[in-house]
């Protein structure tokens, strides 16, 4: 009797063995799951519920503590903070400017990689994408003299132009064209279209769950910078919220419940920002398996 028939064979209890072994193969997965889960999610609900404490019991972790955590009123009192709600502003200006010209530059460069021939096309998207490997660290010292020479120092542009021109979004956007069939092209260049109304009205729509991927992962990055903005911005007129959430530590103590308040506030925008391109995302991650051209 093959190995396939007698896994088939009833058990003693009157359940196929390999129905046993779908379930316990189901019941681990779902447990694993639950366990990432409980990982991501407990860390946010600690803070979330620190926001909601009074100063004194921000480490209090007692039931009466817990019990205590009613004080809504943090969260406007980390707004006006520093104030906060300006910080938000900034980021949300750098944030989306950043993502609207990395978006629209990796489109643009990853549509040319993928369907337009010229010499060096791909030892150049080789040179281009191996920059990938160079921390921002070594980048920084370099990038604020340039800065300085320039006059964008504390400004806007500095916090958006240097990081706005991303190898990972040219290389996503680039092998997501090679998973949309030449035919299309080739139907279109029959019409008399040229490249740019072909890249415009028939690729450009294709792309969207890429552009909604890169899209979400630029947003956060930009959002969550630290590094580069502590470094070129030296006022708070122009201070984004990772540095805002500085002003939180200060020499005369911690504010430890205002920052959590501050901190939950700050998450807010990536939440939205998901959920509104929840329909792309999930188009993206079901077309990542295709192969290219």
């Amino acid at each position: 009797m093959s190995a396939s028939v007698v896994s088939r064979v009833p058990s003693r209890g009157g359940v196929p063995t390999w129905r046993k072994r779908s379930l316990w193969r189901r019941a681990s997965s779902d447990f694993g799951l639950t366990v990432a889960v409980v990982l991501v999610v407990l860390p946010i609900a600690w803070g979330i519920i620190t926001a909601l404490k009074p100063e004194a019991d921000a480490f209090d972790n007692s039931l009466t503590s817990l019990a205590h955590a009613t004080q809504i009123h943090n969260f406007v009192a980390a707004w006006d903070y520093g104030p906060f709600g300006g910080f938000l502003v900034n980021g949300l200006i750098v944030a989306t400017a950043g993502t609207f010209i990395t978006v629209a530059t990796s489109l643009m460069s990853g549509y040319g990689f993928a369907r337009l021939h010229f010499r060096g096309r791909d030892a150049l998207f080789f040179v281009y994408v191996a920059t990938l490997i160079v921390p921002q660290e070594v980048l920084v010292v370099p990038m604020y003299l340039f800065m300085r020479d320039i006059g964008w120092i504390n400004s806007y542009e500095a916090l958006i132009v240097p990081w706005a021109f991303s190898a990972f979004g040219v290389f996503l956007m680039r092998q997501f064209f090679r998973t949309i069939p030449v035919e299309l092209e080739e139907a279109a260049k029959v019409d008399g279209a040229r490249h740019f109304y072909i890249f415009r009205r028939v690729m450009v729509p294709m792309v969207r769950p890429a552009m909604g991927i890169l899209g979400l992962f630029t947003f956060i990055s930009y959002w969550n910078s630290f590094l580069w903005p502590i470094i070129i911005i030296n006022t708070k007129s122009r201070a984004t919220v990772p540095l805002g959430l500085e002003y939180f530590l200060t020499q005369q103590g911690d504010i430890w419940n205002l920052l959590m308040a501050a901190a939950t506030i700050s998450i807010l925008p990536g939440i939205i920002l998901a959920v509104l391109l929840q329909r792309w995302l999930s188009q993206g991650i079901s077309l990542s398996g295709l192969g290219g051209r």
